[in-house]
């Protein structure tokens, strides 16, 4: 007769299929669900934001489903239009889809809180550190001029921000985080 050898329960697990949960996937399982559930709620737009942090971070069989998921809620939420509490909520959307890469979205974001109002510094400070990623100098500079001259705490934030990397050479830039010193 045959012996039959036994294997560890890990090894069982994996052999069977079901991986054993570590930590840092039952957090991306929360955070999926979650991500899920704000959907449901038809918040797309935080909904969206979860699942773009979970393609950056999570495992890759969870990637393709946030994905999915992603491109479900960029669906509905252009069949039901986008709806802020306030344009600090659009403006932290706006940021988010920065963050993730999501240039267009952002601009188009920024673009419309400035045409509702032309004196929300945050705003020409958000526009300015866009057109910086984006290689944008001259453009970067004038948004962030308009935000310091809306609001001069700007200018304190400008000096720390490091989203202003590509220009921090620029005397122009220095120029204007250091009046005091020109």
């Amino acid at each position: 007769m045959k012996e039959l050898k036994t294997v560890p329960m890990k090894t069982a697990k994996v052999l069977l299929g079901r991986a054993p949960v570590d930590a840092e996937r039952k957090h991306a399982l929360e955070a999926y669900g979650n991500a899920v559930k704000l959907m449901q709620e038809g918040k797309f737009d935080k909904a969206r934001a979860a699942f773009d942090k979970l393609i950056a971070d999570a495992p890759v069989d969870l990637r393709e489903r946030a994905r999915l998921h992603r491109q479900a809620c960029d669906r509905q939420m252009q069949q039901h239009g986008r709806s802020f509490a306030s344009q600090e909520e659009q403006y932290d959307y706006a940021i988010s889809l920065l963050n993730h890469g999501h240039y267009e979205d952002a601009r188009e974001q920024l673009d419309v809180i400035l045409k509702k109002n032309r004196q929300a510094d945050y705003a020409h400070y958000g526009m300015a550190v866009l057109h910086s990623m984006t290689g944008q100098t001259e453009l970067s500079l004038e948004s962030l001029g308009e935000a310091i001259r809306l609001n001069g705490q700007n200018r304190i934030q400008a000096r720390g921000d490091s989203d202003f990397h590509d220009i921090l050479d620029d005397p122009r830039f220095t120029e204007l985080l250091y009046p005091e010193v020109m």
